[in-house]
């Protein structure tokens, strides 16, 4: 029962967005670790806040509707 719940809750917070940080870390470490050879080109790691700053932004500026 418990495996369950807690499956149900990460599904739950992929879908609402609450672990978009997360997978922002994991997925910086898994593309970019290839990169360790050249650290100037590594994009900077954005804080919590950077990160949401960019994604809301991303998210709500510009128009978002078809006419």
């Amino acid at each position: 029962m418990k495996t369950k719940l807690l499956s149900f809750w990460r599904m739950v917070r992929r879908l609402s967005g609450d672990d978009a940080y997360e997978q922002y870390l994991k997925h910086y470490a898994e593309t970019h670790a290839s990169i360790e050879d050249n650290p100037e080109a590594l994009p900077p790691l954005l804080s919590r806040e950077d990160f949401f700053k960019q994604w809301q932004d991303g998210k709500w500026t510009g128009v978002k509707r078809c006419c």
